[in-house]
């Protein structure tokens, strides 16, 4: 058989048949004098069992280690952690699809499908125009789709509805044409970081170059002056939380 027919036997393309080949899963057959691939039954064998495995949900290198038998993982093996990651699967879609019911019943506006957790915390927030909170929720949604961030809501759901904290935000937005040597930058870095209760020390991650690139980019996504004012937060809850005994994040030797 040609590569043609093969593929036309076994149901895949010449285009897969090929790049098994390429990535060594399914050996070059022998050519014949004018240089066309010879296949064989045994050959189309193979191939429909790669084919199975692959509808399966194995990914190749899965398939390679069933077909390597005694030397590879056994198929019954791959079969059960093929088993276990479905089950994942399937648990992260009824948690997703619970996310949208309750958007359906009345979603918070511009909070997408986020976690149950944020949702509460964004419910709970008054309803304010202030571009500094509009920029918070966008950063609370942006640590909500990398995950992590449920240790923090706890801690801000009392934050949620004080007064003092519309106070700040209404004094950061006036900084948003402001100079970066603006006097009023280091009270409000002051007030801002005093309002920060211990525990949102415990819940900030560690850091490292993830958590250091982002807090660049963070401070990138603000204006010079309100830029200065977050980078003294920063650096004061940072202080604050070595002179607790942690190690970065509050967790230290406690």
């Amino acid at each position: 058989m040609r590569i043609g027919e093969i593929a036309a036997l076994v149901g895949v393309t010449p285009r897969t048949v090929r790049h098994y080949h390429h990535i060594g899963l399914l050996a070059e057959p022998a050519r014949r004098a004018n240089g066309y691939r010879a296949y064989g039954v045994r050959d189309a064998v193979l191939l429909a069992r790669i084919r199975r495995l692959t509808e399966l949900g194995l990914g190749l290198d899965e398939v390679r280690e069933v077909l390597a038998g005694d030397a590879g993982r056994e198929l019954a093996d791959v079969l059960r952690e093929l088993d276990a990651d479905l089950a994942r699967q399937e648990r992260e879609i009824r948690e997703r699809r619970l996310r949208l019911a309750g958007l359906l019943d009345g979603p918070v506006e511009g909070t997408e499908s986020v976690s149950p957790a944020l949702a509460e915390l964004l419910a709970a927030a008054p309803v304010t125009a202030s571009p500094s909170a509009a920029k918070d929720r966008e950063h609370l949604m942006l640590l909500d789709t990398i995950g992590g961030g449920s240790e923090i809501y706890a801690v801000l759901r009392p934050l949620a509805g004080d007064p003092a904290v519309l106070a700040l935000y209404e004094q950061l937005d006036a900084l948003a044409a402001a100079s970066p040597d603006d006097p009023r930058i280091g009270p409000l870095a002051d007030r801002m970081a005093a309002l920060a209760p211990d525990e949102v020390l415990d819940a900030i991650p560690a850091g490292g170059p993830v958590m250091t690139g982002f807090g660049e980019a963070l401070l990138a996504d603000y204006p010079p002056a309100q830029a200065e004012v977050v980078r003294r937060v920063m650096v004061a809850l940072t202080v604050r939380s070595r002179d607790r005994g942690g190690n970065g994040n509050g967790r230290g030797s406690r």
